[in-house]
């Protein structure tokens, strides 16, 4: 842990210019399987069951197990209550959005005189991360300030304050913390030299702590187009890929509070704010190539690749910091702004989320061709990713030195906090005529590698996600229409913010989300 912190150090005291983090690679690769009605009521176990859309998105292998063609449309609504623990104190946000899972077509014919009995091509469209959700949390820190990851990188620099103040890479931050007295520099209490201090390091130095107060809340979503292809060979044995072009669309809004709970109003700080604004956006591409193996009448195998995804994005940035420093200098505003030339910062980027491993089975009550004839079936798939393989690079014409160690810094911190883990998905259905019954669940381990904080005073930290599924269907006379609930329960941390010299405390978030999800579909 000694070894992340110093990592963590490096990437607080480089460029805080740039808004990627470690915590970037969940952003694009920790999440539940979205997809068609059916999928998520089996807790998206699609691995080797093959014969819906979403396919594409899990096994492409399925797709050709398609005979006719078929026209999906899958909307739904999200539900978020969210609880925040930091330093002992609970806070609770709710938030609530619509989102779109998997739609399109699908193209399946038969091939007379072949041994590929039938072909399947597929386009759709899936929302494969919704970024709609709101957080917040708050407590009484005693050890360390928000403000001195800006004390950090002035005394780093060996700048001084004028210097300091045009230096490009302080403004969403220093620059502003500087500008509005949160921080200056002071002389020494032991030496003759002088130090750069935040104003509320006083009052922790008196053994007074500070209410520290954290909101984010975030919006958009990552919405995957993808065509795919497949074939099979005397229904047993079928292969399949896909291409993938992620399209991301995400805003964030991070409020950030700190404030004397002591009612001095002459010891010279009485609070902070700041927030910061950002906005990302970009595509990607990936591919999908899967098998699956029918070695008796009942029994499917399945097994999937998906390649790591390529994104090429650009940030928008702006922050704006107001400081009450009550006799010191009063209330003073900054704005990132102001030493930006009056635009918000923009940062262009490269990122690369981790590969995926997938194997599954299937068994299948009264396997037949005719999809009438079948029962029910149990499905399970095992997950393998790999996120510490997860990678950011600079992109763009004016990449510097700085922006270069900056990534290089930010890939260590990856690979020392970060593991391959695997996740687990379950699900079955049951079939009487035209209505079917569907249960389903799903497993996401924990992808953190460090255990706990160099303190020893915090819960180790660990993520997962737990999802509980059910659903109804009904298909008759070429339409179908499935109905699902799926929630989902996630335990993951947030650091509100990063320091080289101190353990970086951090709150742990619980939400739970409930998905209604409907698929209609029609026979072409």
């Amino acid at each position: 842990m000694k070894k992340f912190l110093l990592f963590t150090g490096g990437l607080v005291c480089s460029i805080a210019s740039i808004a990627q983090l470690p915590e970037d690679v969940l952003r694009y690769s920790y999440f539940p399987q979205h997809g068609t009605a059916r999928n998520m009521a089996i807790g998206g176990a699609m691995g080797s069951l093959g014969g819906d859309l979403n396919a594409l998105y899990v096994n492409p292998a399925g797709l050709s197990m398609y005979k006719t063609r078929e026209f999906v449309f899958t909307p739904g609504i999200t539900l978020n209550n969210n609880k925040g623990i930091y330093r002992g104190s609970n806070m609770t946000a709710n938030k609530t959005g619509f989102d779109i899972g998997t739609s399109g077509v699908v193209l399946g014919f038969n091939s007379p005189g072949s041994k590929w009995t039938n072909q399947a091509f597929s386009i759709g469209i899936n929302q494969t991360a919704n970024f709609n959700n709101i957080v917040s949390y708050k407590g009484l820190n005693n050890q360390s300030s928000f403000s001195e990851q800006y004390v950090e990188q002035l005394s780093q620099s060996n700048l001084n304050i004028d210097d300091a103040l045009n230096e490009p890479s302080f403004a969403y931050g220093t620059a502003p913390a500087l500008y509005a007295y949160l921080i200056d520099i002071f002389k020494s209490s032991n030496s003759a030299d002088s130090i750069v201090k935040g104003l509320p390091e006083f009052l922790l130095e008196k053994g007074i702590g500070l209410d520290q107060q954290k909101t984010i809340e975030t919006s958009g979503g990552i919405y995957e187009l993808a065509l795919g292809y497949s074939a099979n060979m005397d229904d047993k044995f079928y292969v399949g890929g896909s291409i993938g072009i992620p399209i991301v669309n995400y805003s964030r809004s991070t409020r950030f509070r700190e404030s004397d709970p002591s009612g001095d109003l002459h010891n010279d700080f009485n609070y902070f704010e700041f927030n910061d604004y950002l906005t990302t956006k970009g595509f990607g591409v990936n591919a999908k190539l899967g098998l699956i193996f029918k070695p008796t009448e009942f029994v499917r195998l399945g097994l999937a690749i998906h390649t790591p995804t390529l994104y090429s994005l650009t940030d928008k940035q702006s922050t704006d910091l107001t400081a009450d420093t009550e006799d010191f200098e009063g209330v003073r505003k900054a704005t990132s702004t102001i030493f930006t030339g009056n635009v918000p910062g923009k940062t262009l980027y490269s990122a690369t989320t981790p590969w995926k491993a997938l194997v599954s089975g299937s068994y299948v009550f009264r396997e037949v061709n005719d999809t009438r004839k079948q029962r029910g079936f149990i499905t399970a798939d095992i997950e393998y990713v790999g996120y510490g393989g997860s990678n950011f690079k600079a992109d763009g014409e004016t990449v510097t030195s700085e922006d270069q160690q900056y990534y290089k810094d930010l890939k260590a911190v990856i690979k020392n906090q970060y593991k391959a883990a695997f996740n687990y998905r379950l699900g079955g259905e049951l079939k009487f005529n035209t209505i079917m019954f569907r249960l389903g669940g799903a497993y996401y381990s924990n992808p953190y590698r460090q255990t706990k904080e160099v303190s020893g005073e915090q819960d180790p930290i660990k993520s997962s996600i737990v999802q509980g599924s059910g659903g109804l269907g009904y298909r008759n006379h070429g339409m179908f229409i499935d109905l699902t609930y799926v929630h989902n329960f996630t335990k993951d941390v947030n650091f509100p913010y990063r320091l080289s010299d101190k353990p970086n405390t951090f709150a742990e978030q619980q939400n739970t989300r409930g998905n209604v999800v409907v698929t209609v579909g029609f026979k072409l």
